[in-house]
């Protein structure tokens, strides 16, 4: 028998408990998974100790999506066409953009470094009028896994009175969607223009190819740890202007803290100062 429905009236509470809580897209963290053997070797040694400010630097990222493969059954019922799924296909990539720092150019040296050891490419070789590539094998250049888009809340930290000193703890009842990448390695970095014209930031875009993913529903700080706001100030190292920075310093602490007053505090200090931050 069909299933009934009566519609019935809604309480302001109803909407407030359940419509006035949505999620916010600027709420998020990534992490960069690395491949293994000597490619994974050389590019650890590259970032050195900088591997968290690369993950900081990334300010755009894309929740990714999959549809169903479907094939058509003609034959059980004259007249109806029925629809049956067979596999699942995901995006081929997920893109990812990340903030320049003047200093190091560290997210396009990065990503630079990873594929050119993909295809074994020698810098002064490569000048080379007959140059040609050899590829690695592909177990020696993807990341099995380590890819990762953290998706949190606002509330991912809570105040705790301690010893008289209001402290941010972890929220053990603030729910994260985790999205873990398996084999995954940079396909492209996107073209990055520079103009003469009115002065921007520059970001570097790179698509991410993967086989698959897993999405992971849990409780508490999975995201970005315990964050120190001031931190995100060091990629500015030596190259932004102080208001740009200002800003960039408090879009950014907003997504890792969840905290809007700390992405302020953050951000007008850095715009006050008038000043470079040395990394």
């Amino acid at each position: 028998m069909p299933v009934t429905h009566t519609p019935k009236p809604k309480g302001v509470s109803d909407v407030v408990s359940n419509l006035l809580q949505p999620s916010l897209t600027s709420h998020f963290d990534v992490l960069i998974g690395l491949p293994p053997g000597s490619l994974g070797t050389r590019l650890r040694s590259f970032l050195g100790a900088k591997q968290d400010k690369l993950h900081l630097m990334c300010s755009d990222a894309v929740l990714p999506g999959s549809s169903l493969a479907t094939t058509e059954m003609n034959n059980d019922f004259t007249g109806v066409t029925e629809r049956h799924a067979y596999r699942r296909i995901y995006d081929e990539t997920i893109d990812l953009s990340f903030y320049v720092d003047a200093e190091n150019h560290l997210p396009i040296r990065f990503f630079e470094e990873w594929i050119s050891g993909i295809v074994n490419e020698d810098q002064e070789e490569a000048l080379a009028k007959n140059y040609f590539y050899r590829v690695k094998f592909p177990d020696d250049y993807i990341a099995d896994q380590g890819l990762k888009v953290v998706k949190f809340e606002k509330n991912i930290q809570t105040k705790r009175n301690i010893a008289g000193r209001s402290i941010s703890l972890p929220n053990k009842n603030a729910a994260t969607l985790e999205y873990q990448f398996v084999r995954s390695f940079p396909r492209s970095i996107t073209s990055m223009p520079v103009t003469y014209d009115a002065s921007s930031l520059l970001k570097c875009s790179v698509q991410m190819t993967y086989t698959r993913y897993v999405v992971a529903r849990s409780y508490g700080n999975k995201g970005g740890g315990v964050f120190n706001p001031f931190q995100q100030s060091q990629f500015n190292a030596g190259g932004f202007l102080s208001n740009t920075a200002g800003n960039l310093v408090d879009s950014v602490v907003d997504r890792i803290t969840g905290n809007d007053f700390v992405g302020d505090v953050a951000g007008t200090i850095i715009g006050e100062a008038d000043i470079y931050l040395p990394l």
